[in-house]
């Protein structure tokens, strides 16, 4: 076993954690289907959001860790529940009144209201997989209405009919007494209008594998379990799919905790070994609601995508999964500047440390040079002062402070420049207030540039923050009182960055015409 191996076999890195659960799976004997699986479900009654992403970008940091310490191969497939019937309408969408017309049928069914697929189901797939594919997730599709259709489900279906009882014991505990009454783990697909019915059945014959029922007109009808002519309700489904795939790992967020003993009752009841679960928190918006795709609060994937890349999402994704976590505009610039602040210190970190580090995860050990000379948030404030409304006037500024960088060979720094501008114009210069010093900050203020006035050494950031270090000491206890003054004052923000970096980007003449602006009270 390499020192690699070694290492990951040890690693408190949560992939490397939830890998060994994977493979302790197997640590008598190999998987007979010759491979480990991990699933991600998606149920496409809209577009891909940002927990889409999250989920698959998990279960492959975790399918990743699994091959570091394991020669087991692996397959990851993303599964489409698009027989599930269209319960209501999107608000996203247009031609709305025509959507109305095909409620209950399957997504894979309903016209595609945007008229460019053969569905509104296959519509909704293909913009999954073109967003799985431009984030080059490694993946294969599964698609819900083929898997009924083909045949690939047919083995378990059948089982189900064999099982009914039990699997409906497990099903009756998690209902309200009014619910069992009409409940059945079968949908039958209505062989006239294509609906999708909740309908209780009259008969399930494990012999003939057939279900009996009446539809909503009283009219008596028998279908075959098999073929893609019933479905299963989707508890269920979910159980019955890890049976008939062999799912080693699945995911999912906390609101599935309450039905995991279902999934797994359901799966056992099917002759399968139940999955690995990994159930993350959920994600909140900016007044601590959890984040909904009905609502639409939160962030969506393009909106973190036009103010950072996609690796700080990744990090931030990496954060704690099992940790509720606010999921806001606001998180962007700290974790841009948490992101490459692990990619700088990767370089010379152990192996062990290497392997607790976001970044091991996110570039799945191929992690490449931060180029970031200027933090992310420095460039916003950057931005603010300048009043920037394109990134070459960032770019000023930073050739000044680092004469080697460029827009070619600091790539990274570029792209920031370009985000720092639109984050800039989008929500900080809309919330900018400034406010007058008070006597003791006024006297601070004309210390400080009289002495950067004077100044004739290195334009270093320690040599300017020792400058603003010592002008505060003596004035203000706390020290921080001073800093938030200088933000408030001069930035128009009650948090900014370390002024010394700042005074060398920025420069020294222009913050000493700054602090002129300021105590004169020409900032706006």
């Amino acid at each position: 076993m390499s020192d690699l191996r070694d290492a990951a076999m040890n690693s408190k890195a949560w992939p490397f954690e939830e890998a060994r659960r994977v493979l302790k799976r197997y640590e008598k004997a190999p998987p007979e289907k010759g491979y480990v699986l991990f699933e991600t479900g998606y149920g496409p009654s809209g577009l891909p959001h940002i927990g889409t992403f999250g989920e698959v970008l998990r279960t492959t940091m975790i399918r990743r860790a699994f091959e570091a310490i394991s020669d087991i191969p692996t397959r990851l497939i993303c599964f489409s529940d698009d027989l599930d019937g269209m319960r209501k309408v999107p608000g996203n969408v247009p031609d709305r009144e025509m959507l109305q017309e095909h409620l209950q049928k399957p997504l894979t069914s309903v016209p595609d209201p945007f008229g460019t697929h053969e569905s509104f189901g296959h519509h909704n797939n293909a913009m999954l997989r073109r967003f799985l594919d431009t984030f080059g997730f490694e993946y294969e599709f599964i698609s819900a209405t083929e898997f009924y259709a083909s045949g690939q489900f047919d083995e378990v279906l059948l089982r189900a009919a064999e099982r009914y009882d039990d699997i409906m014991k497990i099903m009756l505990k998690s209902l309200r007494e009014e619910r069992q009454q009409t409940y059945s783990i079968f949908l039958p697909i209505h062989p006239e209008t294509g609906r999708v019915l909740y309908v209780p059945m009259k008969e399930v014959n494990a012999r003939d594998g057939t279900v009996t029922f009446d539809d909503e007109d009283g009219r008596e009808w028998t279908l075959p379990v098999t073929g893609g002519r019933v479905k299963l309700q989707w508890k269920p489904d979910f159980g019955a799919r890890w049976a008939a795939l062999g799912v080693d790992f699945e995911m999912y967020g906390k609101d599935h905790s309450t039905n995991t003993p279902i999934y797994d009752g359901i799966c056992r009841a099917l002759g399968a070994r139940a999955p690995e679960h990994f159930t993350y928190e959920l994600f909140l918006d900016e007044n601590g609601q959890k984040i909904s795709k009905s609502s639409g609060n939160g962030i969506s994937i393009d909106e973190w995508l036009r103010y950072a890349s996609t690796e700080s999402l990744s990090y931030f994704m990496y954060q704690k999964p099992k940790t509720a976590k606010r999921l806001y505009f606001d998180v962007i610039p700290k974790a841009v500047d948490e992101y490459h602040q692990q990619l700088r210190a990767y370089a010379g970190q152990d192996i062990t440390q290497r392997l607790n580090n976001p970044v091991h995860h996110i570039h799945n050990g191929c992690v490449p040079e931060s180029r970031m000379v200027v933090p992310f948030s420095m460039l916003l404030n950057l931005a603010s002062v300048s009043a920037a409304h394109d990134k070459e006037t960032l770019w000023g500024f930073i050739r000044r402070y680092a004469p080697e960088a460029s827009a070619e060979t600091h790539p990274d720094l570029d792209a920031a420049a370009g985000y720092a501008v639109r984050y800039y114009e989008d929500f900080v210069a809309p919330a900018k207030t400034y406010r007058a010093p008070t006597d003791l900050e006024r006297e601070a203020l004309t210390d400080l540039r009289d002495q950067l006035a004077a100044y004739d050494g290195p334009v270093e950031d320690e040599a300017l923050q020792s400058i603003v270090y010592a002008v505060g000491r003596d004035r203000f206890d706390p020290l921080r009182d001073w800093f938030k003054a200088l933000y408030e004052v001069l930035l128009g923000a009650s948090q900014g960055p370390r002024f010394g970096g700042f005074i060398a980007l920025y420069g020294v003449e222009e913050t000493v015409a700054l602090i002129d602006k300021g105590l004169a009270g020409d900032l706006s």
